[in-house]
């Protein structure tokens, strides 16, 4: 087989994989195919669901919708479930599969004009097209004499016996004749509902597949059944409803939908599962009293209309955004969106949507940080005083009785960020040392717009010394003014305030530094997305050229490593939306990654956990690209890689409400050897897996790097050492 048919083939198999994965929001191949087995449970409906598929995909192919979308399903499911709810209906004629066609180029139309509505407000447009489809097309054929009303389905053992013989019926009848309390039995069924089945076998293995894909749908669906339950006999509605039409299929997909796939799982989630559970009930025997009058089921409208009114609901929230956290962007597992927000939040859990810089060259000190001592204070309170110190701890040299004395006068200022200059005062005399000048209070200043309600201000600058106009664009790190003694400044220093209005001396904002790096007692400490404390010693982190060379791949390159006599290929490359990874061509193995000026990071992994491209992803998972001697640099890892994959599925169940397992990575900042002409740096780092403050593994890495990059990896696992050189 040639490339090309490679590639398509792999693009056909993951169409349709991933419209039968859809159903549950997910693109687990595993899951998928045990979906295709369960609607196959019914020879004619399996058959009809993979008709309806491949015409909704083959014809979103052939109209030149986005392959990608259709690759993952996004045009198929929809499709998959009129074809299957029709399917268990009709008997397979001609005529039958005539309407399966038409119908199924209908929803996918009905899918693409939802897409277009409702995405234009962040929203998902769920299984409304298969309702649409599926409503149109039964009271269509009530009119349509050759189509004929299928018996299959009503007799479950003649059914069961077709696709095992006596084997299966003997199967099915063990299955029935379990003893599980009632409420167990409808949730079985109502889960094989989903795909038009009815009967317990099929539930059984459908919770299989579900517990494989996510432990967290799992008991997502099974929180969302029972909520649905205590709600029926608290206001004494008759739970055997749920047994007879089996629509209990809305509580399990809105609980998935709110509790594990749009929303990041947590307890505060979980909660609105269950408050959202009588909405759903409401919603579903109001809407069923009107559309028996039309001889329609309700199907999956309820979970439609509570899903995508609470999604669209919480875009009005103007507080408490960090209790209910979207997922921005589907990485289709519940696990994925737990741990990767959790990971995201220790390391850049207030990144701000703007990098910010100190505004300085070298080191200074922090004189007076938020809610200060001296002034800022009340609506002034989030604001920063910098003066330059000496190693006794003097800002100045000599009696201190002139700014020139000062080692901070007349050192360059910079711009914090990006953005055009907004507002600047410049013609304000500095102040004797011990004079303050309050009719000019913020002396010369500097307010540079950033983004929408978001600007720095520098002030107590030193007069004329300002080499910006506004209207001018500034450049982060760009010289913009010297430090002075303006304004009510008795010592010469540098005041830096965030606000969301463009007036000097506007009310202030709490804002944190992408990243900084603070040294106390003779030791480094580089931080992240966050503020700095009073009487610190911080500076901008200086990129040291060696490791700038080492960690800027870019795409295009290809790096090979020799392990004994095997050569490792890794291959940079960027998807269509500009995310980074590193490929290795032996394995197929993914490592995701982000490369900024001063900041090497790893964003996820896809692969086995024994390749040298894990090991390089857990060794270099977040560098700072400058060098300070014994500097730490400390993160964690996603639980999705916590090497033991049994002690983690424990873990996805309770994820929701606790964390117990930790993932903990270290690099330490080695060795610098500059002495010579081939100059050199080694970075050391330790990835812990534990369960609380046991270690269940821990492996311990060497990078060596000079001009030629990163030369010599070193992986130490306890059990052997794996030693990776430069070719």
């Amino acid at each position: 087989m040639n490339p090309l048919s490679k590639t398509t083939a792999k693009q056909v198999t993951d169409s349709l994989l991933n419209s039968y994965g859809q159903v549950f929001f997910s693109r687990n191949k595993v899951f998928a195919v045990i979906l295709i087995v369960v609607s196959f449970f019914d020879m004619y409906t399996g058959i009809a669901g993979l008709v309806a598929v491949f015409t909704a995909n083959g014809a979103a192919l052939l109209m030149g919708m986005n392959r990608e979308k259709i690759r993952t399903g996004a045009y198929g499911f929809n499709a998959l479930m009129v074809g299957l709810g029709i399917g268990i209906n009709y008997q397979p004629t001609a005529e039958f599969y005539l309407i399966l066609v038409s119908i199924s180029l209908l929803t996918l139309f009905i899918t693409i004009g939802l897409e277009g509505v409702l995405g234009k407000y962040g929203l998902p447009y769920l299984s409304i097209p298969f309702l649409f489809g599926i409503w149109f097309v039964i009271i269509a054929t009530k009119g349509y004499s050759e189509l004929t009303v299928s018996e299959r389905g009503v007799y479950y053992l003649n059914d069961m016996y077709a696709i095992g013989g006596m084997p299966m019926v003997r199967l099915y009848e063990w299955f029935n004749n379990l003893g599980m309390p009632e409420t167990l039995r409808i949730y079985f069924k109502s889960l094989s509902a989903i795909l038009f089945q009815y009967h317990l076998f099929a539930g059984l293995l459908l919770a299989v597949g579900l517990i494989y894909y996510s432990r967290i749908a799992f008991l997502m669906s099974l929180i969302g059944f029972y909520s649905a339950f205590v709600f029926y006999k608290i206001i004494g509605a008759n739970i055997s409803e749920l047994n007879y039409s089996y629509i209990g299929f809305n509580y399990i997909l809105t609980a998935i939908a709110v509790g594990g796939f749009f929303i990041v799982p947590s307890k505060r989630a979980t909660m609105w599962v269950i408050f959202l559970t009588p909405l759903v009930a409401i919603t579903l025997n109001g809407t069923a009293f009107v559309f028996v009058n039309f001889g329609l089921s309700v199907y999956s409208l309820p979970f439609n209309l509570i899903v995508i009114l609470f999604l669209y609901v919480l875009k009005f929230r103007e507080r408490h955004l960090d209790k209910l956290t979207p997922v921005l962007i589907p990485l289709y597992s519940p696990e994925k969106n737990a741990y990767g927000h959790t990971s995201y939040m220790k390391r850049f859990g207030t990144l701000p949507w703007f990098s910010v810089k100190l505004p300085f060259w070298g080191e200074w000190k922090i004189t007076q940080s938020h809610d200060g001592e001296i002034t800022h204070r009340e609506e002034w309170r989030h604001a920063f005083d910098f003066e330059i110190v000496d190693d006794e701890g003097k800002t100045y040299e000599g009696e201190g009785l002139h700014t020139t004395d000062y080692y901070c006068f007349g050192k360059p200022v910079t711009a914090t960020a990006d953005g055009v200059v907004e507002e600047i005062e410049n013609e304000v005399a500095d102040n004797a040392v011990g004079d303050i000048n309050l009719e000019k209070n913020w002396g010369n200043s500097i307010v540079i717009k950033h983004g929408d309600h978001f600007y720095s201000q520098v002030s107590h600058l030193k007069k004329g010394s300002l080499t910006i106009a506004v209207g001018q664009t500034v450049k982060q790190g760009e010289k913009i003014a010297l430090c002075g003694n303006s304004g009510r400044s008795p010592y010469p220093h540098l005041h830096l305030q965030f606000q969301a209005t463009p007036f000097i001396g506007s009310h202030t904002l709490s804002y944190p530094f992408s990243s900084y790096v603070v040294r106390e007692n003779g030791n480094f400490e580089y931080n992240t997305a966050r503020i700095p404390n009073n009487k610190q010693l911080v500076s901008n982190a200086v990129p040291d050229i060696t490791l700038q060379h080492a960690f800027h791949l870019i795409p295009g390159a290809t790096l090979q490593y020799k392990v004994n006599e095997e050569i490792f290929v890794w291959e940079v490359e960027s998807d269509p939306y500009n995310n980074t990874y590193i490929q290795c061509t032996n394995t197929g193995s993914r490592a995701w990654f982000k490369s900024g000026v001063d900041v090497f990071y790893f964003t996820g992994y896809e692969g086995k956990k024994d390749t040298l491209l894990y090991y390089f992803y857990l060794a270099a998972f977040k560098v700072s690209i400058a060098f300070y001697k014994k500097l730490e640099l400390s993160d964690q890892y996603p639980l999705t890689i916590f090497p033991n994959r049994w002690i983690q599925g424990i873990q996805d169940f309770a994820i929701p409400f606790v964390k117990f397992l930790r993932a903990d990575y270290l690099l330490v900042y080695d060795q610098l050897d500059d002495q010579s002409t081939n100059r050199k740096v080694v970075l050391r780092s330790s990835a812990t897996f534990g369960v609380g403050q046991t270690i269940r593994q821990q492996y311990q890495f060497k990078m060596e790097c000079n001009a030629r990059g990163l030369v010599r990896f070193e992986v130490n696992t306890g059990k052997n050492v794996i030693i990776a050189e430069k070719q």
